[in-house]
């Protein structure tokens, strides 16, 4: 991933930061393979029990670096490559949502923009600075969604918002994207880098287990429309949770009046 993501660790959580700041955080196809890179990596790294993700200097991502020059780049071998139609655009949504169990935050600091709102609204909460900007703008430039924004959207909006949030082209800045549903809090930015660090820390309170197996179940849930099969996978998941030694201390800890300790198991 080069130098272009910058990883860092503070207790059980784990930073992913886009760290191209000259030009706004622009998707480079390494830049982009780097953020699946490093979500992978934290999602097998058992110290690691939340992540952000957030931009370097004042963007979050302002989507697909067009200008001239960038060089090609691919984790895959040249076959593996040939035959991937995918692509790092989807890979997105699969690493944050399916192959990371763990709860990933999304850290707005600045605009975020086609394949950058799609990483933004691929994580699973987003805090966002008052001066932040999304848009979709695809309408703009004659193209359709992508980056997973056809999922998450709706997901997050209903369908007509979503709808309207990309036919109209619109922007939306900080408190507005709460009111759309795209965001869950907005930061004052001089706040905003701190703000982060502690509600990623606070959801290190919680045992790592629950937040787990909480995240696969609402990620089931949305693939699923199967109902006896998710309630028998909800049964199966709090087994799981109450059978570890969290869930254990958890309810130890809850009958003696005290903060619980986790540790993971």
């Amino acid at each position: 991933m080069g130098g272009l993501v910058k990883v860092t660790d503070a207790g059980h959580v784990r930073t992913i930061m886009l760290d191209r700041a000259e030009k706004k955080n622009a998707l480079s196809q390494e830049l982009a393979w780097g953020v699946v890179e490093a979500v992978d990596a934290a999602a097998v790294d058992d110290n690691v029990w939340v992540v952000a993700i957030t931009g370097s200097g004042d963007a979050f991502c302002a989507g697909l670096d067009l200008s001239p020059g960038s060089e090609p780049y691919s984790p895959y071998t040249a076959q593996t490559a040939m035959l991937d139609d995918i692509g790092w655009v989807g890979q997105f949504l699969l690493a944050i949502r399916k192959r990371c169990d763990k709860p990933v935050v999304g850290g707005i600091n600045g605009v975020a923009v086609g394949a950058g709102l799609g990483l933004a609204m691929a994580c699973d909460v987003r805090l966002i600075a008052s001066s932040a900007r999304l848009m979709a703008g695809y309408t703009r430039i004659g193209g359709s969604p992508d980056a997973g924004l056809t999922v998450t959207l709706p997901q997050a909006m209903g369908y007509e918002k979503a709808m309207r949030f990309m036919m109209e082209n619109r922007t939306v800045v900080g408190a507005e994207a709460v009111d759309w549903g795209m965001a869950g809090e907005a930061v004052s930015d001089a706040e905003f880098a701190g703000r982060l660090a502690d509600y990623c820390r606070s959801l290190c309170d919680w045992s790592p287990i629950t937040l787990r197996l909480l995240k696969r179940g609402m990620v089931r849930s949305s693939e699923s429309a199967d109902l006896e099969s998710q309630l028998r996978y909800e049964v199966s998941n709090i087994r799981r949770a109450f059978g570890s030694e969290d869930g254990q201390e958890a309810r130890r800890a809850f009958l003696e009046k005290r903060k619980p300790v986790f540790m993971g198991r």
